[in-house]
């Protein structure tokens, strides 16, 4: 077996697998785990809210109390993954860890990780409950995006649909 070979095998032997975070902790997780040498995916997207009445750009986890880690089934220390702190468990099934396809991480790797524009989050259709405003909990089905800052979402009122712009934080 020459050299390339071997190193064909031994990448082929790694896979992603998930790993469920305490609360409010992913990324002093993921933080934690890169600095044992761990390779880490922790897909954040950055979000507009209000934080004393002023509207911020923040960091948030894709996926709350979850991140992903590449390791070998054979070669990689499992072991010090449980002892790091804000991990709670590898995600598994019985006593097995559930392996991620790797379509699944490059696709999640080359997607926008930002929400400041509706189009990332919503397609044309799409049903939602509008997240705060004059119409908060009301269904409506998204149309289009205005810009970065608007969208146009269809509304149930009165027995009619309603074409309205609401602002892009509300469909949050």
């Amino acid at each position: 077996m020459d050299e390339n070979t071997i190193k064909e095998t031994q990448e082929d032997e790694t896979a992603w697998y998930v790993v469920q975070c305490k609360a409010g902790e992913s990324f002093r997780a993921a933080e934690n785990l890169a600095n044992q040498n761990f390779h880490v995916f922790h897909p954040v997207l950055e979000r507009k809210r209000r934080r004393g009445g002023k509207l911020a750009t923040v960091s948030e986890p894709m996926f709350p109390f979850y991140l992903f880690i590449r390791l070998d089934q054979i070669s990689s220390n499992w072991r010090p993954i449980r002892s790091t702190r804000g991990v709670l468990r590898v995600v598994s099934f019985g006593y097995v860890p559930a392996p991620v396809p790797d379509a699944l991480i490059e696709q999640l790797q080359h997607c926008p990780h930002r929400s400041d524009g509706v189009h990332t989050r919503f397609n044309p259709g799409d049903r939602f409950q509008i997240a705060d405003g004059p119409f908060k909990g009301l269904e409506a089905v998204f149309q289009y995006a205005k810009g970065t800052e608007r969208a146009v979402v269809l509304l149930n009122m009165l027995q009619h649909q309603r074409s309205i712009e609401l602002p892009s934080e509300h469909l949050l």
